[in-house]
């Protein structure tokens, strides 16, 4: 997919190995600015080092399969200001596995753009229903997801923590 610049220091793009200690640094300080305040910082910590640290992140841009599509990126005067990541999930079935923006560059915009980069992405390999999860009490992300068409499709229990509480949101791309 060509990269899609929307004004002079937005760019939109499918990540690769440039874009890794970018995107480690957004997943990072996004998932603590959106759960420090609903989880210990101990399950923080150990969250960012296990997903968001560089070597998982080269083998994720490098690495693709018909499950995982790798990672797309929002970039502000070069340098990564949001990532997005997902895959397939079942036939037209997709899912975005991870979303996040710089703290210091939400609504602004970047993400809504970002998330319109990829879901374009998905619909051109045949994805008719995109699907996410967003932890109960995520009112940074969820007013956003439901404003962009998602719909509430159930809750459940996380098997690592039983406070945890995934909601399983959808929406048609068709």
């Amino acid at each position: 997919m060509k990269r899609s610049t929307f004004s002079e220091d937005i760019t939109l793009m499918k990540a690769g190995p440039d874009e890794v200690k970018g995107i480690a640094r957004v997943c990072s300080e996004g998932w603590r600015a959106t759960y420090g305040y609903l989880e210990d910082e101990s399950y923080v910590n150990t969250v960012i080092e296990e997903y968001y640290n560089e070597k998982r992140i080269e083998n994720e841009v490098t690495e693709f399969s018909e499950n995982w599509h790798g990672y797309f990126v929002a970039k502000e005067d070069g340098e990564v200001a949001g990532a997005i990541g997902g895959g397939t999930i079942g036939e037209e079935i997709g899912e975005i596995f991870v979303f996040y923006m710089d703290p210091n560059k939400r609504n602004r915009g970047i993400g809504s753009k970002l998330l319109n980069y990829y879901t374009d992405y998905q619909k051109k390999i045949g994805i008719k229903e995109q699907w996410l999860s967003a932890q109960k009490g995520n009112e940074k992300a969820i007013p956003f997801y439901e404003a962009k068409g998602f719909i509430k499709q159930s809750e459940k229990i996380s098997e690592s923590s039983e406070t945890h509480v995934s909601i399983r949101y959808m929406r048609h791309i068709e």
